[in-house]
């Protein structure tokens, strides 16, 4: 189940209706969709601009794209959107992935309007390609770093027990932001956690020594707790209401500062990065075996990992006290 507390009421009907399909049939995270939203915003504030249907003195940022319809839709072409793959890359100095999100969202956009609700007769980006973009390994704590942020929480908060068995679920569980915010009580049973991931997806996460004692130790905290709206939610905050996406990323974000982790791009996804990457270190993990806990649809998702175990071998032997030396 995702949440989201926009309405989009800034936006033209066909967009928000792509946005809550998105949302509600597909099943796509709040976060993802709030990106939908702001990507495809700035592509349609670009084609009001670009087609002469805003005063020249109107600042971009303040573009209404409310009165945005079928008859301007209709005009967008394949060139259209490379001039506006320039401009975000020219003047809004957009990185190559942060492009290829935004034709993606645009991809999307019109192939809704195209084949779901048959709105378009023809799908201008149909051929649109996504830009280039560098592969890279994926950020991630070690397991000493690992260990400092478990290490960093001040226990006499009250929120202490929460916390911890958050990151502790991250940690070792390797789940998404979305799906631990939407997990509810019923989805603990035991020593297994059944999780919603992307495309309403289930699967079930056996969970370890320190994950059943986190949450044991929460829900006993939890029980306590008064007065409690949201009943079927699992981590609540202080209202007793579900407790959402951003709170939880920035219980992270303070964690990281006070492990002394900040200012190395690391963020709650990276815990996921980091999961993966100790279960395939240290625990020998099948490859497929790890892409059914992360709920990956495509293995070359996954594969990345085995990428991230090289390099840190690589690594390893390269500081090597001996590395350096040359024959006499």
């Amino acid at each position: 189940m995702s949440y989201t507390t926009n309405d989009y009421s800034d936006c033209p009907a066909m967009l928000r209706e792509f946005l809550f399909y998105m949302l509600t049939v597909k099943g796509r995270s709040a976060l993802t969709v709030d990106n939908y939203y702001m990507d495809l915003r700035t592509f349609l504030r670009f084609i009001k601009q670009y087609k002469g249907q805003v005063l020249k003195d109107v600042p971009f940022e303040q573009i209404d794209i409310s009165d945005v319809d079928l008859d301007l839709i209709r005009t967008v072409s394949l060139s259209d959107v490379y001039e506006f793959l320039n401009f975000i890359s020219r003047e809004r100095h957009n990185s190559a992935r942060t492009r290829s999100r935004k034709v993606c969202a645009i991809r999307m956009f019109f192939k809704y309007l195209t084949h779901n609700v048959n709105l378009l007769e023809n799908n201008p980006v149909e051929y649109l390609e996504l830009p280039s973009t560098p592969k890279s390994l994926p950020k991630h704590l070690t397991l000493e770093q690992s260990f400092d942020l478990l290490n960093a929480f001040g226990k006499q908060s009250p929120t202490y027990a929460r916390d911890y068995c958050i990151v502790t679920l991250f940690l070792n569980c390797g789940m998404r932001l979305s799906e631990l915010t939407g997990l509810n009580l019923n989805s603990v049973n035991g020593n297994t956690l059944q999780v919603v991931g992307k495309g309403n997806k289930e699967r079930q996460l056996y969970l370890n020594e320190a994950c059943v004692r986190a949450l044991d130790d929460y829900l006993a905290v939890r029980s306590q707790t008064s007065p409690i709206v949201d009943r079927e939610a699992l981590f609540l905050n202080h209202y007793g209401r579900r407790l959402g996406q951003r709170w939880v990323q920035k219980i992270v974000t303070d964690l990281l500062d006070r492990a002394g982790l900040s200012g190395m791009g690391l963020s709650v996804h990276k815990l996921r990065h980091t999961a993966a990457t100790l279960m395939y270190q240290y625990g020998q993990v099948d490859i497929r075996v790890l892409q059914e806990i992360l709920g990956h649809s495509n293995l070359n998702t996954t594969q990345i990992y085995t990428h991230v175990a090289s390099k840190q071998k690589e690594s390893a032997i390269e500081s090597n006290p001996l590395s350096k030396v040359k024959k006499k």
